[in-house]
């Protein structure tokens, strides 16, 4: 697989379908799997672009042991949004009274949400050892 990917990355590059530097970066993040993104190459354009995320995920590992990995798929958020304009009005004033305020959710448009959540990246490493990492895969 991996051999098959560097010879797509050069046949593009002889073919002028993507500039030295980027094929450069693509062999680069073949060569260390811990760095690459998720990218997709469009072989007949030659363009790369970031493969849409599926998943957000919340990693945390306690200084005490204990340890949470979450996984929610995106999906959910998509229907959440267009779940929350169903919900009665009486419903919605009675939840607002208790903090959760659900109007502006209606005006949200999921994949718009979805696209700024690929960039979504929180990583927090506290001074007693705890550690949490938030992200979209």
């Amino acid at each position: 697989m991996k051999n098959d990917s560097k010879k797509k990355i050069l046949e593009m590059l002889s073919d002028s379908k993507i500039s030295v530097e980027e094929a450069t970066a693509l062999l680069s993040k073949l060569q260390n799997p811990d760095t690459v993104d998720e990218e997709v190459i469009n072989t007949e354009s030659g363009e790369v672009k970031r493969k849409t995320p599926k998943y957000l995920r919340v990693v945390v590992d306690s200084a005490n042991g204990d340890k949470v990995n979450v996984r929610v798929p995106l999906s959910l958020i998509k229907t959440g949004i267009k779940l929350s304009a169903l919900v009665p009005g009486n419903a919605a004033e009675q939840m607002s009274t208790h903090g959760f305020d659900l109007s502006q959710l209606s005006e949200l448009n999921g994949d718009e949400l979805i696209e700024a959540l690929s960039d979504l990246q929180v990583d927090v490493d506290s001074a007693d050892g705890d550690k949490v990492r938030v992200f979209t895969e």
